[in-house]
């Protein structure tokens, strides 16, 4: 199948990792959706056309040289995660966070204005990818990741790379005070994310929230990248809830051990 010259753009992350180490972030550029998902949606549960949404699948995997189909998560702003397996990753799990160590499985989160967070270790024996809204934030979803990777994995902290993907930035991300209240919940050091407004309304650095929560649990500084981008600001590369409301479609951020 050719694709013309209408070709998946993607971002490839900024981070110094194993060659073994495979990622991408897609942009809304380079699909067949027709507006308001125009033009790379991804996401199934947006009310796109479905064979339009196939049809971008097909294209991500193609073009983008996916050793498999993604392992798509119905994500649900919680602290679930889910490990994926060459016999399970075809299901689809309701989570919001999934890590392998097998070879050419991709993990993969699927956002709109949300925090994309790419996990690998300096080893390339171990990926994962996280959906971090501000409510997985106050949920501990970038916590548990990091748990299962020192527990269940027997890893070492300082091994970790961590890649933070396009989101809404702070300059435009207003919350109230109820997001601020949920977030000191969960971590008061996350009172650094925000600034104030007025008196019940913050900006909230999202991705600035996940690099602290990250920090707190033993990563340092160092081991993190970030992209400056905003999805609100830039409705020529990426969809946005926040901007357009439900009629908009999804970005998609990978991670895979090849």
């Amino acid at each position: 199948m050719s694709l013309g010259n209408n070709l998946p753009q993607v971002i490839t992350p900024s981070w110094a990792v194993s060659e073994k180490v495979q990622a991408l972030s897609t942009t809304r550029k380079g699909g067949v959706s027709q507006p308001p998902y125009d033009n790379f949606n991804l996401a199934t549960h947006v009310n796109d056309n479905p064979a339009d949404v196939k049809q971008n699948r097909r294209r991500l995997k193609q073009h983008c040289l996916l050793p498999n189909e993604p392992g798509w998560l119905q994500q649900i702003h919680s602290n679930k995660v889910v490990r994926l397996t060459a016999q399970n990753f075809q299901q689809t799990f309701t989570a919001d966070a999934s890590y392998t160590t097998d070879q050419n499985i991709v993990c993969s989160v699927m956002t709109a204005d949300c925090v994309p967070v790419l996990f690998c270790n300096k080893q390339a024996t171990w990926a994962a990818a996280a959906h971090a809204g501000w409510k997985g934030i106050a949920n501990g979803i970038l916590k548990k990741v990091v748990q299962i990777y020192t527990s269940k994995i027997a890893g070492d902290l300082a091994d970790i790379h961590v890649w933070i993907g396009p989101a809404i930035s702070g300059k435009v991300y207003e919350v109230g005070q109820e997001v601020k209240d949920a977030l000191m919940q969960q971590d008061t050091v996350l009172e650094k994310a925000f600034t104030m407004q007025d008196a019940t309304h913050y900006l909230l650095n999202s991705s600035y929230a996940a690099q602290l929560q990250l920090i707190k649990q033993g990563i340092t500084a160092a081991q993190i990248s970030t992209e400056d981008f905003c999805t609100y600001q830039d409705s020529e590369r990426f969809y946005s809830y926040r901007r357009d409301g439900s009629n908009t479609g999804r970005m998609a951020s990978m991670v895979w051990l090849s």
